[in-house]
């Protein structure tokens, strides 16, 4: 099944993606429509809002919660699941939040009504079934709607949400965690732990998206536990599985040379994590992608690795929606002594959302616990053929 519709139904999503517009362009006018194949919006420079940059220290617990002065930033899940039967699942959730107006543009009065308020929030919800994927988005205004916000990111009791759909701590602390989503007849209720801290991105937790500068602050939790149950079509599912949580914020996550990007996340069986990604230019023959890369040790700790050392072979590359997409891939890596393929659990884990984009369960394969395991590929950028 393809193309869930949100609670409220299609029209109340192309609705709010009218009122959202600013969000989808980058500008103030609801009538342009929003770029669906195109990152370009991640590109725009606007002057007037705080810029990511090196030596800023991140600091928690305020640093979950959102980033109004600057443009963009998300809270993004992936978990790789099991059901009873040894079956493989996918579960994506993403709070995406950004501003209209950067901070010196904006009335500092209270808005008349929440329609009016400078944050709109956008949220993804996927479930990759061993059958089929399916996926859900929504908007909402981050301001009150009769008293209550309807979106928003508190750092302290965290709690990330939009409407029904939430990530929130349970307790004091910052862990567990607690997600909760639904579109129906499907959801996810899942519990979140991990006996293992947050990992900060790049240097100190800024990671730099392109050799000339920019970039974004970045840190991760890799070691999540999950568990709890999928419903499907109305039928549960217990689940249970390793979860991933990546936070950023930027005004400009990629310059305007940039197309898009290619983003693992993986699980390996030895109890290591190891996330990569490299940033495409727009023109192919001008340059070479932007490529980072690090491997997270089963303790925590963390080895950048060197990024002319990563080798990326696109071994197949296959027709979806109409895009021409590279789900089978071949990556050494002989600093770590490291070779292993990796392949989409199955082709069609397209996110057909206004912002369009693969992001699916992915099988990792080589020799020995270091080489295999699972994870999440994200691709970005792609133009349609």
């Amino acid at each position: 099944m393809k193309g869930w519709l949100p609670q409220h139904g299609r029209a109340m999503v192309l609705l709010a993606g009218l009122a959202a517009a600013p969000f989808l362009t980058g500008c103030s006018n609801p009538d342009d429509p929003p770029p669906r194949d195109d990152f370009a919006v991640l590109a725009r420079a606007e002057p007037g809002y705080r810029q990511a940059r090196p030596g800023r220290s991140l600091h928690f617990p305020a640093d979950h919660g959102a980033h109004p002065d600057y443009r963009i930033e998300w809270w993004y899940l992936t978990a790789n699941l099991r059901d009873d039967a040894g079956r493989a699942w996918g579960l994506q959730w993403t709070l995406f939040r950004t501003a209209t107006a950067p901070p010196s543009a904006r009335d500092t009065s209270p808005p008349a009504n929440a329609w009016q308020s400078p944050q709109i929030y956008m949220a993804h919800f996927a479930i990759s079934t061993p059958d089929g994927h399916r996926e859900a988005q929504r908007y909402a205004r981050g301001g009150l709607h009769d008293g209550l916000a309807r979106a928003g990111a508190n750092a302290w009791p965290f709690r990330a949400w939009l409407d029904d759909w939430t990530l929130a701590s349970t307790t004091g602390d910052w862990l567990p965690l607690r997600l909760s989503a639904t579109a129906h007849p499907d959801g996810a209720r899942l519990e979140l732990d991990s006996d293992r801290g947050l990992v900060l991105q790049g240097q100190n937790g800024f990671s730099r998206k392109h050799a000339g500068g920019g970039g974004s602050h970045y840190y991760s939790h890799p070691f999540l536990q999950a568990r709890g149950e999928l419903t499907v079509d109305g039928r549960t599912i217990a689940v249970h599985g390793d979860a991933w949580l990546d936070r950023e914020w930027s005004s400009q996550f990629l310059q305007t040379d940039q197309a898009g990007w290619d983003w693992f996340a993986v699980h390996l069986e030895s109890g290591e994590k190891l996330m990569l990604f490299r940033v495409r230019p727009r023109d192919p023959t001008s340059g070479s992608p932007h490529v980072h890369g690090v491997l997270i040790q089963a303790d925590g700790s963390t080895r950048p690795l060197e990024p002319d050392l990563i080798e990326f072979r696109v071994l197949t590359r296959t027709p979806v929606a109409g895009h021409e997409l590279p789900l089978h891939w071949r990556i050494r890596i002989p600093e770590i002594e490291r070779v292993f393929e990796v392949r989409a659990l199955y082709p069609d884990q397209w996110m057909d959302v206004d912002f369009a984009y693969w992001e699916g369960v992915v099988t990792v394969s080589g020799s020995g616990p270091q080489n295999s395991g699972t994870g999440y590929l994200e691709l970005t950028g792609y133009p349609r053929q």
